[in-house]
């Protein structure tokens, strides 16, 4: 068994995320409790109460998000033990960051730091420069990429996240995501529109990027005691200078994902385990993964899934 774990990131929220780890285990409690006090923000009700209209501002999600991540992967740890070998980590745009503290590369503390600043900034490109983003299904990159080269309508359009052979996001100004649906549909691509408010992984929020790299300058970076696969690259990475510069660059770069998982798959990874809220890329996973191959898929997001990821685990 060869054991690839995965974190998700922004849209895998919901009201009530880890309510069941926190409620049932003081280290979980604790783990909140350090976040609420490093970003200041009462994560705890966030999380359990919403509403969610507060959850999802940027500056909240994120360190919300990161939060209930690393609090699942602690109760997952602690409950496996030394029984488990993780050959490597990956998180899907913010998640990021919740595989590069899981790695050791970043401390929770400043983690959460990060994605706090992060969150901030990402907020204040949106609202500068107010857009969004829509999954379009059924074409491949390239073809998506195609379509965008030979756009020259209004606005702003990128491909934003490379999530499945088939589903592509896109990101931009509303006015370009509007123009460039029909040249998508003719093509055959079906699009859906995401409910948020910012262009992530596009130009329209590009100007975060020099400040949260003046930011993320002073944290210290380790180099990971298991490989992470990065989003900007989708290749693995142990030169801490060339980390930090890579997560700067990503608040405005392609999420590479689907390269990331088929390039585990190649190394042999056989066992994802998709370590908090939601399903999102469990079920990307199988849409991913080619036909004949067996893999299994599993998801840790509160005591009755961590139950069921051990049995299988067993």
């Amino acid at each position: 068994m060869k054991i690839a774990i995965l974190f998700p990131g922004q849209g895998s929220q919901y009201i009530g995320m880890v309510k069941g780890f926190v409620q049932e285990n003081s280290d979980s409690a604790t783990l909140m409790q350090k976040a609420e006090s490093v970003c200041q923000l009462n994560l705890k009700t966030l999380c359990e109460e919403g509403p969610m209209e507060e959850l999802i501002r940027a500056t909240n999600l994120q360190p919300a998000i990161t939060a209930a991540n690393l609090i699942c992967w602690e109760a997952f740890q602690n409950a496996v033990g030394d029984n488990v070998e993780v050959s490597c980590f990956a998180g899907h745009s913010l998640g990021e960051y919740s595989a590069l503290c899981a790695a050791g590369i970043v401390s929770f503390e400043d983690t959460l730091r990060l994605v706090a600043k992060r969150g901030a900034l990402m907020e204040r490109e949106g609202d500068r420069n107010p857009g969004g983003m829509r999954a379009v299904l059924g074409l491949s990159i390239d073809e998506l990429e195609e379509i965008i080269k030979q756009y020259s309508g209004k606005g702003v359009v990128t491909a934003a996240n490379h999530n499945t052979p088939q589903q592509v996001v896109i990101s931009g100004s509303m006015a370009g995501l509007d123009s460039i649906g029909e040249a998508i549909e003719a093509k055959g691509g079906k699009i859906i529109p995401l409910n948020v408010s910012v262009a992530n992984h596009s130009p329209l929020v590009a100007d975060a990027v020099p400040d949260f790299k003046s930011f993320i300058k002073g944290i210290e970076f380790n180099q990971p005691n298991t490989p992470v696969y990065f989003n900007v690259s989708a290749e693995k990475e142990t030169d801490t200078e060339t980390m930090k510069n890579m997560m700067a660059r990503q608040i405005a770069s392609k999420v590479r994902w689907c390269e990331i998982i088929e390039s585990m798959l190649s190394e042999g990874v056989d066992t994802f385990i998709e370590i908090g809220p939601k399903t999102v890329l469990k079920g990307m996973m199988r849409k991913i993964t080619p036909r004949g191959t067996k893999v299994l898929a599993m998801q840790c997001d509160s005591p009755e899934t961590l139950a069921d990821c051990l049995a299988k685990l067993n």
